[in-house]
């Protein structure tokens, strides 16, 4: 069976350092933090009291208030993104056929914020319990596939997907079979992330697998650093178009970059924790360039999913030590959750857009606070610390690791 190439058309971002591809793009290169102290509830009591929020954005601006009254945040966050990408695109009804677009889309949570309203509004008053009839599509976590479906009248494929951390570049790859085995012509991808809130960063904070770093929120992110101490939680959105090569040249759309491979694995190995050596994210990395026929020789870049913990950077970086061998230090690597913190079940798409700009641009965005490498960590990794790298490479990698184990590996390539 004759597979289709499969290439990114559009893209769309909503993040901490911007509210747009252009200015995420730029805080990624200008090594800029989006982190601070969380504005939108009292931290008092709490270890961790920063987080990455977006940055003047309203939604209002954006969404009419029917759709803001029956959607949570991360719905929202998703429309917004989708929009910038579909627009990126030039997809648009009645040029394409609506039976052949899809959506998948990703989130790690879904609409925790609602939920968490819901039911400290009704345990106030349980003897007279109300309520809202939005309460149940507001949380679902397929919502947002299904807004942008009714948004832009796409009729074809149509699902979410849930990996934790993993989620977005799950819901990438996805899209990406769909499309090589012929049943669309184009879907919309990515994920959406809205966990900032009492019970979500309470949780996190109950585990230690939040930075503490209050007095400096703007290098509490410090992927593969030695004085790493936990993640800052992000928010936003990230949304690629997906397209069949063969269409996307038929109608003239730009070419960011060629989806070249996938690979999904599990550690089976603890509820959170990753396998200590990077058995299950070695695995995926290598089903990645398998599926595509490239050899770790040939790779210039890895976007490392390091979200500065402990244990987590330690375990990629033997993973990339293992996969890479003797060319460990030709293979430049960064961690752009320095800058964005961890989005969470939208990192994925986040960080898939910045691969694919960095070989449409030539450029390698940075690592954010990094300093001083951990010494644990493999001595000939070869970090890009906060300044970018112009480099023209032809493959890279984009790696998202989740809790219960869920490993997926992004390949990438230029043109």
């Amino acid at each position: 069976m004759q597979l289709n190439r499969v290439v990114i058309t559009g893209l769309g971002a909503l993040t901490p350092v911007g509210n747009s591809v252009l200015s995420f793009w730029n805080g990624l290169l200008e090594a800029r933090s989006g982190a601070g102290p969380i504005s939108r509830f009292s931290t008092s009591g709490y270890r961790s009291r920063i987080a990455c929020e977006l940055k003047d954005f309203r939604a209002r601006d954006y969404l009419d208030h029917k759709t803001l009254r029956q959607t949570d945040r991360f719905t929202q966050y998703a429309l917004v993104a989708a929009e910038e990408a579909v627009q990126d695109a030039a997809l648009a009804l009645p040029a394409v056929r609506p039976e052949r677009m899809g959506v998948v889309w990703a989130s790690g949570n879904g609409g925790v914020e609602s939920f968490e309203q819901e039911v400290l509004a009704n345990a106030a008053s349980p003897r007279q319990p109300r309520y809202s009839p939005y309460m149940i599509p507001k949380t679902l976590l397929d919502t947002p596939s299904g807004m942008l479906a009714l948004r832009f009248g796409f009729r074809g494929v149509n699902f979410g997907t849930v990996s934790a951390c993993a989620s977005a570049t799950t819901a990438i790859i996805e899209a990406f079979n769909y499309l090589r085995l012929g049943k669309a012509d184009a879907i919309l991808c990515g994920g959406s992330e809205a966990p900032i809130t009492p019970a979500w960063v309470g949780g996190f904070d109950a585990m230690k697998a939040l930075s503490v770093r209050n007095e400096d929120p703007a290098t509490a992110s410090r992927p593969f650093d030695a004085c790493r101490d936990g993640f800052v939680v992000g928010e936003g959105a990230g949304a690629l178009v997906l397209e069949r090569l063969e269409h996307a040249q038929e109608r003239g759309a730009r070419i960011y970059a060629e989806v070249a491979g996938g690979g999904m694995s599990a550690d089976a190995w603890h509820p959170t924790a990753p396998e200590p050596e990077g058995s299950g994210a070695l695995l995926s990395m290598q089903m990645a360039l398998q599926e595509a026929g490239v050899s770790p020789d040939q790779l210039g870049y890895i976007n490392a999913h390091a979200t500065s913990t402990q244990a987590g950077d330690l375990a990629e970086a033997k993973a990339i030590a293992l996969l890479l061998g003797n060319r460990l230090a030709s293979v430049a690597v960064s961690s752009t959750k320095g800058q964005t913190g961890h989005l969470l079940g939208a990192a994925g798409a986040v960080e898939a857009i910045a691969t694919a700009l960095a070989l449409y641009h030539h450029t390698l965005p940075p690592t954010a606070s990094l300093q001083a490498p951990d010494p644990a960590l493999p001595t000939q990794l070869q970090h890009i610390c906060r300044q970018p790298l112009h480099k023209e490479i032809k493959f890279a990698l984009s790696n998202s690791f989740g809790f219960g184990g869920h490993n997926a590996s992004l390949l990438l390539s230029s043109l």
